[in-house]
């Protein structure tokens, strides 16, 4: 007796119809994502606590009050010790610490860095070499003042063909999304300031290591200063 066959209707799939719907939900879930980000931008400057006028102004006071035009020790301690007297450790948190510098690759030019305040929409550190060094800004989501401590930093900035020129005691302002040549001559350290999306600036800053210097080292301690002052920033409720 021969088997009897079966047959059954095959299983819809979905097709077109489940393709159309799943990138529908796609795009649904990215537009809600832009249009968080854009208001996230909107009111970004209510978490600012530091303001670039005063920072300024402090800096030009750290120049003027040193021993000796070069002392940029003495600088910075001059710039950590007025900040936490000016800001009460419940609304910003400062890193005291100026021992606590890391060597930085990033657009080319490398120097050291020592961070005094890092959170989600500000930093504030101290940048700079004495031996000089040069690269490419980046292209950032936040401004960036570079305060002039010790030395000058020179500037191109296409189509203006002349050198622009910060000599200690000015400010090199650089617009969110815009981008330049600079050079810190021969020896400069500058109090360097960010307002913006801070951690959308970190790429730039790290993967040098993987692509060319392999300083992991390095990497660990920027990863490991700025995460914690992030964290202690985050847990005061500065964002």
């Amino acid at each position: 007796m021969a088997a009897k066959k079966t047959s059954s209707a095959p299983k819809p799939s979905g097709g077109v119809y489940a393709w159309f719907m799943k990138w529908i939900m796609r795009s649904v879930w990215f537009a809600l994502f832009i249009a968080g980000c854009r208001w996230l931008d909107t009111i970004k400057d209510r978490w600012y606590v530091l303001d670039p006028t005063s920072l300024h102004q402090l800096s030009q006071a750290a120049i003027a009050a040193a021993p000796e035009p070069n002392d940029i020790n003495f600088m910075i301690s001059y710039i950590v010790n007025n900040l936490t007297a000016t800001y009460p450790s419940s609304i910003i948190a400062v890193n005291p610490n100026s021992s606590e510098w890391v060597l930085s690759n990033a657009g080319g030019a490398m120097g050291g860095m020592y961070v005094i305040h890092a959170s989600i929409t500000e930093y504030l550190i101290v940048f700079g070499t004495p031996i000089g060094t040069e690269g490419h800004t980046g292209l950032h989501t936040a401004d960036d003042y570079f305060n002039i401590l010790v030395g000058e930093q020179w500037a191109f900035n296409p189509p203006n063909l002349e050198m622009e020129r910060y000599p200690a005691g000015s400010v090199h302002h650089l617009p969110r999304g815009h981008v330049k040549q600079y050079k810190m001559h021969e020896g400069c350290f500058a109090l360097e300031y960010a307002r913006g999306w801070i951690p959308l600036m970190m790429p730039f800053g790290l993967l040098d290591v993987f692509s060319s210097t392999l300083d992991y080292w390095s990497l660990y301690h920027t990863v490991r200063v700025s995460a914690r002052e992030m964290i202690k920033n985050l847990l005061l409720g500065k964002i």
